[in-house]
């Protein structure tokens, strides 16, 4: 999948026209943006202790920041496995039981999801009239809307079937959406929940400023409006879960959201690279000297 969409966007913009923006881009502005990226990271890690502490688990901070550049690192190898590898390692060096670490971490994952549907209905306010209206010439509203009402009337199906049954399917989504909610609702039960909350804001904060920052390094994305950014930062974010940690995935995606602005393809095409590279380029770093690195600090808990 990611090799088609390399070569996909390869056949929009050559690789010779590629190398001249890689060429020409201001990288002050690329390592600006890295340097926010990282910032995002680093409060990852620390977030992270506001979960294990209430369980009793004094985390060192240097171990969760190689744990979670480490599982980043993972996962461009096999989808999600960093989150499992992340885990693991607080499990050998840490002592924290792997089923508990890996419940903070889907409770990670949920925070992180709400902030995402939050950015997401905040672009649907600001563009509405841009958005609905790209549909209303894109696609058959009739169809649109009875494709909607159909969809609703099966999802309340298929939830009252699931409230309802005993089947041994039905009680396993409960079980798991039960278990989702407990794991939500446990982030405003932490000592430190508000803290929690702040980072939680913060990382995607970067996240987004990341992304709008290094559009400065490349001529012809300014000026670029916040539409813009908060759709292609959409778009790319989905990308990531498209393959690999986003491999051939995010440019495209890039792409895709900044032509519907009109931003010519060449630039859009290169910025998609540019981003993808220096953050991929900053994990293989961070990743690679922490999963070096890990042996050598916790050497005296390996010995025991």
């Amino acid at each position: 999948m990611g090799v088609f969409l390399i070569a996909y966007s390869l056949s929009k913009v050559s690789l010779d026209e590629l190398l001249v923006y890689f060429k020409n881009a201001n990288y002050w502005w690329i390592f600006l943006g890295s340097i926010l990226g990282l910032l995002s990271h680093l409060s990852r890690a620390y977030r992270w202790l506001f979960m294990l502490e209430p369980m009793g688990y004094q985390v060192k901070m240097s171990n969760s920041i190689m744990a979670v550049f480490a599982g980043y690192l993972i996962n461009y190898t096999i989808p999600r496995a960093g989150e499992v590898a992340r885990v693991s390692i607080l499990t050998t060096y840490e002592g924290v039981p792997f089923d508990k670490g890996f419940g903070t971490v889907v409770a990670e994952r949920i925070a992180d999801l709400i902030v995402m549907m939050v950015i997401i209905l905040v672009t649907l306010f600001l563009q509405f009239d841009f958005i609905f209206n790209f549909f209303l010439s894109k696609f058959d509203l009739p169809k649109v809307i009875t494709g909607l009402v159909t969809l609703t009337v099966l999802g309340l199906a298929f939830l009252f079937y699931i409230r309802k049954s005993r089947s041994g399917l039905a009680i396993k989504v409960r079980t798991f959406v039960a278990g989702l909610i407990e794991g939500a609702l446990s982030i405003f039960k932490m000592k430190k929940k508000w803290q929690f909350i702040g980072h939680t804001l913060f990382i995607w904060a970067m996240y987004v400023l990341m992304f709008y920052i290094t559009t400065f390094a490349l001529n012809g994305l300014q000026p670029i409006s916040i539409g813009a950014i908060l759709i292609g930062f959409i778009s790319a974010s989905f990308s990531i879960a498209a393959t690999n940690g986003g491999i051939g995935s995010y440019p495209v995606a890039v792409y895709a959201a900044f032509s519907l602005f009109g931003i010519a393809q060449g630039p859009s095409i290169a910025f998609g690279w540019i981003m993808w590279s220096s953050q991929t380029i900053l994990i293989i770093i961070c990743g690679g000297l922490s999963l070096l690195l890990l042996p050598i600090f916790n050497r005296k808990r390996t010995l025991k």
